[in-house]
């Protein structure tokens, strides 16, 4: 499963420095920034259990082998945990992960096997300093920081197991990923959300000018950029169908401050900021059309092989028929007055204009209709 250092690491390059204005007055990411960004802003809760499970398997280490103290083991565990996974998620040594995931398959694993084993070796080292300087190992400092084979299986083993449950969380996303743990929606539950389809303009004759494999880089991009403004919005991403993705909140956490309409303008700022790049590397600026609604749906577990969180109701096929309407009116952004009469107001410089009552396929009531915009200047 390599996809996690695919594309949208390319937005975290030296050339390609990342940052993302959320709305007007709010402050862009600077600087050290790139490093948030690159973890991804993902939940603290989920990164300290991950630390914690690491300093867990140093402790077990050294009481399963009577390798020192259980706090000692600790250390060595933590430390190597901390080094994997800013390995890991992109922060240290990215062009080596670059040239990793370039290789054959038959390269790949040897190389990233070594690739693990150098950055275990670097934690371990990093842990045997911490311990002996603290006095929590009594070896000579020369011991205390060299990695034996048992040390170095031990830890392979469990950085093995910590990065595939990371990578799974990568390919579900946060939210369902969870969700699919705790068994939250084993039973269909009944509740209110808010969804945002959010789909690319001329993909289609992107794909007819410059190839297939040229369009799905395109639009790999593009999605890549959609990440950190749907989770800096507290959102998750349900769904790729085609060019649109599927965005969706529970009604409370998406309404709070408008998170879901700030979400959109959020993501075609970090588009329009990033301009010259997206003209230099596929020769055009991405046009997007998107749409809002939210209410009552089922949400439910499904499948068998292959599980998935899925929601049904008459809100999700409405938003994408509200969608399909954008290509027909004047506006690229809309939204349902019956949601944005339930938020607490628009984001500064957003203005909803009234675009009438309008019958939508499959759906008996017409549906009154806004279109989001941007007040000028």
């Amino acid at each position: 499963m390599r996809a996690p250092f695919g594309p949208p690491f390319e937005r975290f390059s030296p050339t390609h420095p990342h940052g993302t204005p959320l709305l007007p007055r709010t402050e862009v990411l600077e600087g050290a920034a790139w490093a948030r960004a690159a973890m991804g802003f993902e939940r603290l809760w989920f990164w300290l259990l991950i630390l914690l499970v690491s300093g867990a398997a140093g402790v077990a280490y050294a009481h399963l082998f009577g390798a020192g103290p259980p706090l000692g083991g600790g250390v060595y565990g933590l430390a190597i945990g901390v080094c994997v996974l800013a390995f890991e998620r992109g922060l240290v040594l990215r062009r080596v992960q670059r040239r990793i995931q370039r290789l054959p398959s038959p390269l790949f694993v040897p190389a990233a096997a070594l690739a693990y084993a150098v950055v275990i070796a670097v934690g371990n080292a990093v842990g045997g300093v911490i311990a002996w300087s603290t006095g929590l190992v009594n070896d000579p400092l020369e011991r205390a920081v060299s990695l034996n084979t048992r040390v170095l299986v031990y830890s392979l083993a469990i950085s093995a197991a910590v990065v595939f449950v990371i990578r799974m969380r990568d390919l579900l996303g946060g939210e369902v990923f969870a969700n699919l743990m705790l068994g939250r929606y084993h039973r269909p539950v009944k509740e209110e959300r808010i969804f945002l389809f959010v789909d690319v303009v001329g993909s289609t004759a992107y794909a007819e000018a410059h190839g297939d494999l040229a369009a799905q880089k395109y639009l790999g991009a593009i999605f890549a950029a959609l990440a950190e403004p749907v989770r800096s919005h507290r959102g998750a991403v349900d769904d790729y169908v085609g060019d649109m993705a599927i965005i969706t909140w529970p009604h409370a956490r998406g309404a709070k401050e408008a998170r879901c309409v700030a979400c959109l303008f959020a993501i075609t700022d970090s588009i329009e900021k990033d301009a010259e790049w997206w003209r230099r590397r596929f020769g055009q600026v991405p046009q997007l059309r998107a749409a809002l609604h939210g209410g009552p749906v089922i949400t439910a577990e499904v499948g068998v092989d292959r599980h998935k969180i899925a929601y049904f109701g008459d809100v999700v096929n409405t938003t994408g028929r509200l969608e399909a309407m954008s290509r027909t009116l004047d506006a690229s952004f809309l939204a349902s007055m019956h949601l944005i009469k339930r938020l607490p107001g628009l984001p500064p410089g957003v203005v909803a204009r009234p675009l009438g009552s309008h019958a939508l396929r499959g759906r008996d009531e017409p549906l009154v209709i806004a279109a989001l915009e941007r007040v000028p200047g």
